[in-house]
C-alpha cells in the first residue's frame, strides 16, 4: 500500500492488493487521512464504504488482485472510488431479509449522497459520495489552528509543523482549553457548564453535518 497523491491537498491515491488483511489496513489509513483533512466526522461511514467496496473486489474479482482506492474531498462532498481491473459491473438487485449476500451495494446506496460505476481503460471504478460541509468545517479548523498557533507562541512552544505528532498537538489543545477554564473561573463562571455547552454545540454540529 503506497502513499498519497500530492497533486491536490485533499486527494489521496492508495494502490493495494485485494486481501482481507489489506481491508483492515485501508480502514486505518482512511481514518487517519480524514483526520488530517479535518473530516473525522465522516470516518465511520467512509471506513464502512471502503470495507464494502474492497470486500466486493475480493469476492467478485479475486483475492490478491491489484486495486486502487481514491479519496477526494471537493464541492462539499467526500468522493470515494475503488478501481479494479475487471469490467464486470455490479448491479443493485432486490435482497430478501434473510439473504447474506448482495447487501453491500444496498448499504452503499443507503449511506451515499450519490454512487455509481464507471468503466475505465483498464477496468472499472465503483464510486460514491458522502455529504460533508467542508467549507464550514474548514473555517472552524482554520480558526482553531490560528488560536493554537498563537497560544503556542505565547507559551514559548515550537511552531506548529506538519511533522508534529497528533499527541503533541492534542496536549497543546488541552493546555489551551485548561487556560480558558481558568479564565472562566476567575470571572465567576462555571467551567463545567462551559464544557457541557461546548460539547452540546459540537455534537449538534457534527450530527447536522
Amino acid at each position: 500500500m503506497s502513499g498519497h497523491d500530492n497533486s491536490s491537498q485533499l486527494r489521496s491515491v492508495l494502490p493495494f492488493e485485494a486481501e482481507p488483511a489489506a481491508v483492515r489496513d485501508l480502514r486505518r489509513v482512511v481514518r487517519k487521512q480524514l483526520m488530517e483533512w479535518s473530516l473525522s466526522a465522516l470516518a465511520e461511514e467512509a471506513e464502512l464504504v471502503v470495507s464494502e467496496l474492497a470486500a466486493n473486489v475480493i469476492k467478485h474479482v479475486g483475492r490478491g488482485v491489484a486495486a486502487t482506492l481514491v479519496m477526494e474531498a471537493v464541492g462539499g462532498r467526500l468522493r470515494i472510488e475503488l478501481h479494479d481491473k475487471s469490467y464486470r459491473v455490479p448491479v443493485l438487485t432486490p435482497v430478501a431479509c434473510d439473504d447474506e449476500c448482495g447487501r453491500g451495494l444496498h448499504l452503499l446506496a443507503g449511506m451515499a449522497a450519490d454512487w455509481g460505476t464507471l468503466l475505465t481503460a483498464t477496468g472499472k471504478s465503483v464510486w460514491c459520495e458522502l455529504s460533508a460541509d467542508l467549507e464550514a468545517c474548514c473555517r472552524r479548523v482554520r480558526r482553531a489552528e490560528a488560536a493554537l498557533t498563537e497560544y503556542r507562541r505565547d507559551v514559548g512552544a515550537p511552531p506548529l509543523l506538519r511533522s508534529r505528532t497528533e499527541q503533541i498537538l492534542e496536549e497543546s489543545a488541552t493546555a489551551l482549553i485548561a487556560d480558558l477554564l481558568h479564565w472562566v473561573a476567575a470571572r465567576g463562571g462555571d467551567p463545567d457548564g462551559l464544557l457541557d455547552r461546548a460539547q452540546m454545540h459540537f455534537e449538534a454540529e457534527v450530527e447536522a453535518a
